[in-house]
């Protein structure tokens, strides 16, 4: 049994969907120094003169956009700091000028950049291009899509002209819903109510399946008016990347009150459950795989936020968090390095020197925005585990009375089976095993649980230590804290059992010895 289970009539549905998604536009071209020599060739420009060139045409590029602001009748500010928050200077500027679809407003500042530049080579005496930092002006244009309904575009305005674009998934979830006239209410980026939320969950589905990248390009053909002189020299524009992706799984309530109620307990047990190894099943990973050593950090933080309680897992820069949304729990996975998974692809293999064949191969995922569609399956798998090894609270009174039953000895059909002695450091050392995680979402068979139970064993498979592995398992099934699922001779831990290795893990108090 799950959170969702246990709350039973008070969840009003489970939505998952993609959140926040930032994703970067890259001229690999102009990102490369011998690419970009011959760019500058091919339009008859002299290193001796790039500064010059590069100069008029940042000031083109700049009036441009400026225009765009102008003609459309939009406001258009320069930040002189670029610490101030854009995004809520954009929502006053459209409270203060209301639109229903279109450009909202442009910003600009000046921030710092990597680009190319012309420098002189004392050594061998001539200019060469070379990437450095310099300062450059950026400007944000923001709109109400008719698609991605609150989103906003970032311009670099000196080479490479670097494009940065977030969209958010459930501002797209709304746009749909609107268009396929199903009612809803939200409540700061999460949904309270929705009339229909298995036609919502095939919506957002869909995303993953939509040619987002289409719609990119033809924002950003209006927006970087140098773009077809690029698409000329290399007869290709941008190339998209994810550059962070969020997805959360929303557990809708029917009310504030009904998430107040228990979430507190949830993500201190939570917190004080969940162990590095439990992090990194989450991720379908763990620590020591064959051949594989994990090396990285991961940490677990919770804090009281003024909207509530958050609780943040990190395996390096990837994470999972948790926190209180209006009427949702949201659970939420970020993919900041997707690396760290594998996506299936299609790989050439030349056979005798000569002939080539295509087959399927699992590699490190990239972040090509045509990985999203995997992105999106990862982070679903990530959000469920996740669900499904949450600790459900426990009262304290109900708690003790199923420790005491445990312990003491039972008689079925004849045959006695030993309680528990939770003072006993191997019977504290079987539960510790019995709360990992990983075992809770998958289960284990003898053969798991006699090579962690009896590692220090000479030999844990030996006839002897799978016997009193078998009898172990008996005695877990027979005090109900195990169960056998169908045929297989797989073992998960009950409703029961989670009940009490929660509540044996929470409070040491009563089993420290």
């Amino acid at each position: 049994m799950n959170i969702i289970e246990w709350k039973g009539k008070k969840i009003k549905g489970v939505l998952s969907t993609f959140d926040r998604v930032i994703i970067k536009g890259y001229s690999f071209q102009l990102s490369n120094v011998k690419q970009m020599g011959y760019f500058l060739s091919h339009n008859n420009v002299l290193l001796k003169d790039f500064g010059d060139y590069a100069e008029n045409i940042t000031k083109s590029l700049c009036e441009h956009i400026e225009n765009i602001a102008k003609d459309n009748n939009r406001p258009y500010v320069y930040i002189p700091t670029a610490d101030e928050d854009k995004g809520n200077l954009a929502r006053k500027l459209l409270e203060e000028n209301p639109i229903d679809e279109g450009l909202v407003c442009v910003l600009s500042d000046v921030e710092v950049c990597s680009t190319m530049n012309v420098v002189k080579n004392g050594k061998e005496k001539k200019l060469q291009l070379k990437w450095s930092k310099r300062r450059c002006k950026y400007y944000y244009l923001y709109y109400l899509d008719k698609d991605f309904g609150w989103m906003h575009i970032k311009i670099q305005s000196w080479f490479p002209f670097m494009v940065q674009i977030y969209i958010n998934g459930h501002e797209w979830l709304k746009q749909q819903l609107i268009k396929e006239n199903i009612k809803f209410e939200m409540y700061n980026n999460s949904f309270s109510y929705i009339e229909d939320i298995n036609k919502a969950q095939d919506i957002a589905d869909k995303l993953v399946n939509s040619k987002i990248s289409d719609k990119f390009d033809s924002m950003i053909k209006e927006i970087n008016n140098f773009l077809p002189t690029i698409e000329e020299t290399f007869s290709y524009g941008y190339f998209w990347c994810l550059a962070e992706c969020e997805y959360s799984t929303d557990i809708i309530h029917d009310s504030r009150k009904s998430v107040d109620e228990y979430f507190k307990s949830l993500v201190e047990n939570a917190f004080y459950t969940f162990k590095c190894d439990d992090v990194m099943s989450f991720f379908g990973r763990k620590l020591k795989d064959t051949g594989f050593q994990f090396k990285g950090e991961i940490t677990s933080d919770l804090r009281k936020r003024n909207q509530g309680f958050r609780l943040k897992h990190k395996m390096k820069s990837n994470q999972i968090k948790m926190y209180d949304k209006g009427y949702c729990i949201r659970i939420e996975t970020t993919i900041n390095d997707p690396h760290e998974f594998k996506i299936l692809k299609d790989v050439d293999k030349i056979i005798n020197h000569e002939e080539k064949t295509t087959q399927k191969k699992w590699l490190p995922m990239g972040k090509s925005i045509a990985n999203m569609y995997r992105y999106g399956e990862l982070s679903k798998a990530i959000n469920m585990r996740y669900i499904n090894a949450l600790p459900i609270p426990t009262e304290k009174e109900i708690a003790i009375k199923k420790l005491e039953s445990i312990s003491n000895k039972i008689e079925i059909n004849g045959k006695v089976y030993t309680g528990f002695n939770l003072f006993n450091k191997d019977d504290i050392r079987l539960f510790n095993i019995l709360a990992d995680a990983g075992l809770i979402i998958n289960g284990f068979t003898n053969k798991i649980l006699r090579a962690r139970y009896f590692k220090d064993e000479e030999d844990c498979n030996s006839t002897k230590i799978r016997n009193k592995t078998t009898r172990l398992i008996s005695k877990l099934r027979k005090h109900g804290i195990i169960k056998k699922v169908g045929s297989a001779s797989k073992y998960y831990v009950t409703e029961n059992g989670r009940k009490i290795i929660n509540y044996f893990m929470l409070y040491p108090e009563f089993y420290s010895y």
